[in-house]
């Protein structure tokens, strides 16, 4: 029997219902790898995963990213980073607090950028009144692609905008530790088509983020940059947008060659969030 996917009400997103805590046989995951392709987001409910199982699943994907920030990765199991605004004794974060508090892809400023997330709820933040708290509101940017006008498009074509990690916007007073020369170093420059074509189904989708991305290939700054903001606008228009109202337990994981996504953060101590991300590596954009 094929497993259960329910479509989500939108331009992207869609629920599986299958345990992903035992194994997973190649026909299963060649499934949910279909499922994952055609509906960009998509999110297991009520799982119950060791990190280890975390890790293996997410693996099934590809090579996974030990993240810069490796403050924050979980102890014993590198290929976790904790996504928390949780702070220990000594009030310092256990994990990123600001993770996704604008619009971006992960990962977009390596030369091999993401080719997925996988983002586990272990703790979920809610209001007294018991409504749910910190959302994540994920853009499909095939979509958007699909919705220019044939002009632009054919303007696009052949663009590279160029990314700088160090340039990624931040919220105001982040509690992020600044990035050291290391590094630094470690990100250098990199220009990716502003048009990328999705590696498995050769659907194009706009890959810029404003911000991040500094400017143009060939093309002067004032323009350059006006073009970025347009874009990345376009992207985040109602009509192309999925929010997941997260659960204890949910397994969300998006495709970072077609989507863009944001964090709400309308919660505060004593409000806690504790999540584990696992990234997946991809190929170098085309």
């Amino acid at each position: 029997m094929p497993i259960p996917v329910r479509k989500c009400d939108a331009t992207l997103g869609a629920e599986i219902e299958f345990d992903l805590a035992g194994p997973t046989d190649e026909a299963t995951f060649r499934e949910i790898e279909a499922a994952f392709h055609d509906n960009i987001v998509v999110f297991f409910r009520g799982q119950s995963l060791s990190s280890e199982r975390h890790i293996e699943f997410s693996r099934r994907f590809g090579e996974l990213e030990i993240h810069i920030v490796k403050k924050y990765l979980l102890q014993g199991y590198p290929e976790i980073l904790l996504v928390s605004n949780i702070t220990n004794a000594a009030g310092e974060h256990i994990g990123l607090a600001d993770a996704g508090f604008t619009w971006h892809s992960d990962v977009s400023y390596r030369q091999f950028p993401s080719r997925c997330s996988l983002l586990y709820a272990k703790e979920v933040p809610h209001a007294a009144d018991g409504t749910v708290l910190g959302d994540t509101v994920f853009a499909n940017c095939i979509a958007a692609y699909d919705a220019l006008p044939a002009a632009t498009q054919r303007r696009l074509a052949g663009l590279k905008a160029i990314h700088r990690y160090s340039m990624r916007r931040r919220i105001e007073n982040s509690p992020r530790p600044k990035l050291t020369q290391a590094q630094l170093d470690e990100t250098p420059d990199i220009a990716h088509p502003i048009v990328r074509t999705h590696p498995y189904t050769g659907r194009k989708a706009i890959y810029v983020t404003a911000g991040e991305c500094i400017g143009i290939e060939g093309m002067p700054e004032g323009k350059a940059l006006d073009l970025i903001a347009e874009l990345d606008a376009h992207c985040v228009r109602p009509e192309f947008l999925y929010r997941h109202r997260w659960r204890v337990g949910d397994l969300v994981m998006w495709d970072n060659a077609s989507a863009m996504h944001l964090a709400i953060c309308d919660y505060a101590l004593p409000e806690r969030r504790l999540m584990h991300r696992t990234t997946v590596v991809g190929g170098q954009p085309f």
